[in-house]
């Protein structure tokens, strides 16, 4: 299975609100700790977006993607975690299981994340050069590539039975919507709930609350077709009026407020936090998943009501959940039935179509892209 590569092409970014750029790289070997992945399939995520169109600083060059599925066709002397064979989603948060955040079970903390946004593996070194120049990749991963190699922190393998365009979705948006209604809002049986922005994360924690029993599970976007999928995983009521969706919520709960308010929306905005807040009653928790711009203020508000009713404003990433455990327990509840993923999947393309999968994002004609190698 072993396989020696020294070249691949990928989809990189070399200046900010430029398209991506379709090369050939240069690829180095695994070290002792890391692997070379074949990768098969790539979600198309807005993190991603956010590098491009410069709302986030990155070091670029950049390979783009960090949600991905393949194959393990070659392994460094020490690696432990996969072998070559095994098929694999890749995290974008890698977990090493030593720092002081996998050892407390907070692995979406993990200290070894801190290159997401250089590029660079572990050791602070590249593995993609191009004209001798060294080029990152997104989340220390870039699986808008034919051929990565990755720290074996960042991968998980998955049973070599799933498909993997269905596989790639857990490695970000799944298991991020999924995680912020299920571990880091808590919502439990009963509650209300009102998620807003319903894309590739936001439908996944329509598809959260709904699993945890959720009475009133409210969607709030603005884009018919995506509403009409909140409707399908789950959602007992959409809006694309958010101040419609207040009046009903007042109405419904009796003058209560929800009790939790998810924000996914792709770019997030101090209006979606200042609603999600308005909108939770007593004891009401905000959480907040989507980014913003780099830099600008989303959080500016006078803590009366806060204080008063004991709301909770907090921040999650990758769902807060632990990628070893839960990406493998998201493909067997898809497995058994309890989880939509293949309808998911709204087009797929090619790695030369990258850019038109993005336009299609913002153009709000995809809940999610998948990117597609071919063999």
């Amino acid at each position: 299975m072993t396989q020696t590569v020294t070249k691949t092409r990928a989809a990189v970014l070399h200046e900010p609100g430029k398209p991506w750029d379709i090369v050939e790289l240069d690829i180095d070997p695994p070290k002792d700790n890391e692997v070379l992945v074949k990768f098969k399939a790539a979600g198309l995520c807005h993190s991603d977006e956010h590098i491009r169109s410069g709302d986030h600083k990155a070091r670029l060059p950049m390979v783009g993607g960090h949600e991905g599925s393949g194959v393990v066709v070659a392994a460094g002397s020490k690696v432990t975690r996969v072998a070559e064979g095994d098929h694999i989603v890749c995290s974008f948060i890698p977990v090493c299981g030593t720092c002081r955040y996998c050892m407390t079970g907070r692995s979406s903390l993990c200290d070894r994340g801190l290159y997401a946004g250089v590029g660079c593996l572990p050791d602070q070194t590249f593995r993609f050069h191009e004209n001798g120049e060294d080029v990152g990749g997104i989340c220390v991963l870039g699986t808008f590539s034919e051929y990565a190699v990755l720290s074996e922190w960042s991968v998980t393998k998955i049973n070599d039975w799933l498909p993997f365009d269905v596989a790639a979705l857990v490695g970000c948006g799944v298991t991020t919507g999924w995680g912020s209604a299920v571990y880091a809002s808590q919502v439990r049986a009963g509650d209300t709930v009102v998620v807003f922005g319903i894309g590739g994360v936001g439908i996944n924690a329509v598809q959260g609350s709904r699993f945890a029993g959720a009475k009133y599970l409210v969607a709030i976007d603005p884009v018919p077709f995506k509403l009409e999928m909140a409707e399908k995983v789950g959602a007992t009521h959409t809006f694309s009026d958010p101040d419609e969706a207040q009046k009903f919520i007042t109405e419904v709960t009796w003058g209560q407020g929800a009790d939790h308010a998810i924000l996914t929306v792709g770019v997030m905005t101090a209006d979606v936090v200042d609603r999600g807040i308005k909108i939770v009653g007593k004891g009401g928790t905000i959480t907040i998943t989507g980014i913003p711009k780099q830099g600008e203020i989303t959080i500016a508000q006078n803590s009366a009501a806060i204080t008063g009713w004991q709301k909770r404003i907090q921040g999650t990433i990758f769902g807060s959940s632990n990628p070893l455990y839960d990406i493998p327990k998201l493909l067997g509840l898809w497995e058994s039935g309890h989880l939509m993923l293949n309808e998911l999947i709204t087009k797929r393309y090619r790695l030369e179509e990258v850019n038109q999968g993005f336009q299609d994002m913002l153009d709000g004609k995809n809940i999610r892209g998948v990117i597609v190698y071919d063999d």
